[in-house]
C-alpha cells in the first residue's frame, strides 16, 4: 500500500505509530481514500504490541463521514489544534476497535488479522 504521493500534514501525523500505555500500535502505512462524497477511508497495517504477548499484525479500516474535518486531509497547512484533534480522535476509534473487536460485532468487521 505505499504511496508515492507526497503525504498530507495529515496523513503524515495520522501515520505515526503511538502508545496507550497498555499497547503499541505500530503503523506500518496509511492508505487515505477520499470519496466524492467528501467521505474518507482510512486503512491502517498495525502491529499492535503488549509486553508479554506476542504481536499482532491487523489491517483496520475506518470510515470518516464526519464532514467538520474533511478539510484537514487534504490542507498543505492545517489549523495544529484541529489537526491534534482528529489525530486524537482517529486514535480512539483505533483504541476502542481494539478493546472490543472480540465482543463487538460491529468493531470486529473493522479489523482483519493479518498474522
Amino acid at each position: 500500500m505505499v504511496s508515492m504521493v507526497p503525504r498530507t500534514p495529515a496523513e503524515e501525523s495520522l501515520a505515526r505509530s503511538y502508545s496507550d500505555g497498555r499497547y503499541q500500535f505500530d503503523v506500518s502505512d496509511l492508505l487515505v481514500e477520499h470519496h466524492l462524497n467528501r467521505q474518507v477511508t482510512l486503512t491502517y497495517l498495525l502491529t499492535v504490541r503488549s509486553s508479554g504477548r506476542p504481536a499482532e499484525d491487523w489491517e483496520f479500516t475506518m470510515l470518516w463521514d464526519d464532514k467538520s474535518f474533511v478539510d484537514l486531509f487534504t490542507s498543505s497547512a492545517p489549523d495544529p489544534e484541529r489537526l491534534k484533534m482528529l489525530v486524537h480522535i482517529v486514535r480512539a476509534h483505533i483504541e476502542e476497535w481494539w478493546y472490543t473487536k472480540g465482543g463487538n460485532q460491529k468493531s470486529a468487521k473493522m479489523g482483519r488479522r493479518l498474522s
